[in-house]
């Protein structure tokens, strides 16, 4: 009896509609396996080996990686501005979001016409944004500093040349990246907010920021939940605009986990290094989600 039912089993698992549906997935499985999988078991496993300069596998270290690197300064300064670098420019992002987002959720002339400039940022490539704010950045032919001399001000700033003149200038670049993206996602939200509960409040007497608090705040709880952690994801790992406008210079000013992870991995052939903090970056990362997934599955609790 249990031989036929096993049988019965394999026989439904390659029946003929499901044999179709299973080679259709398999080039997608082998896509995974090759390039996501393998990749991420093979630095978990480089981060606790010792490895030569071509990457190849000597010896065990277990976690001996792990706390020589912890004992390194310039990483823990790495990892101190990596943290300044995501919170100060998500938090930017979600306030000047919400900000343009109410401002377009009100009917005026125009305001099409707002929507479809606002996403010009986000929509261009992040290269082409960080290559032309370089130039906008650049101290002799730079359009700010030309603009700064018209109006009188015969010596401007070297934006990219200072560590911390580098590090906001770079984080603006990002900023002015990720708004576009915060707006809509938040103008969608908003948008999706019966306007009847504006009416009843406006009837007993509700202001415009006590309808904003206690009925557009939490009617895109959600969406902020979700926009912020993609917003976090993305802005931690913002390798282009980094290494594009400053490689991570002058004197690391601008470096964070990502470039620094690139550098120590493909500059300085220093593999066990970059495996380290590439999984270090993996579990703060999914630290992160967590801590939001559980916020946004706590109104359900």
């Amino acid at each position: 009896m249990g031989t036929t039912q096993t049988v019965r089993r394999k026989g439904h698992f390659w029946a003929t509609d499901s044999k179709y549906a299973y080679l259709f997935l398999l080039p997608a499985t082998v896509f995974l396996l090759v390039f996501m999988i393998y990749p991420i078991l093979n630095v978990i496993i480089m981060s606790v080996y010792h490895t030569d300069k071509l990457g190849r596998f000597m010896h065990f270290n277990g976690f001996k990686n792990f706390a020589d690197l912890f004992q390194k300064e310039d990483f823990l300064e790495v990892m101190l501005r990596s943290v300044y670098w995501t919170g100060l420019a998500v938090a930017v992002k979600t306030i000047f979001g919400l900000v343009l987002a109410l401002l377009l959720n009100v009917e005026y002339k125009g305001r099409k016409i707002l929507r479809a400039l606002i996403i010009i940022p986000w929509a261009s490539a992040v290269p082409i944004s960080a290559l032309l704010w370089r130039w906008v950045y650049h101290h002799e032919f730079g359009l700010l500093n030309h603009t700064l001399k018209s109006i009188g001000l015969s010596d401007p700033p070297v934006w990219l040349g200072t560590p911390i003149s580098a590090f906001f200038s770079v984080i603006w670049v990002d900023i002015w990246i990720g708004i576009p993206f915060m707006t809509l996602v938040f103008l969608a939200g908003m948008q999706a907010i019966p306007q009847d509960l504006y009416e009843a409040a406006e009837v007993d007497g509700a202001g415009a920021l006590q309808k904003f608090l206690y009925i557009t705040l939490p009617g895109i709880r959600d969406v902020l939940l979700i926009a912020t952690l993609l917003s976090t994801l993305w802005t931690f790992n913002d390798f282009n605009t980094i290494y594009i406008m400053t490689k991570g210079g002058p004197a690391g000013g601008t470096q964070i986990l990502i470039t620094y992870i690139y550098q120590n991995t493909f500059e300085w052939w220093k593999w066990n290094n970059g495996a380290v903090m590439a999984v270090i970056t993996f579990i703060i990362l999914s630290i992160i989600a967590w801590i939001y997934a559980r916020f946004y599955f706590r109104k359900g609790e």
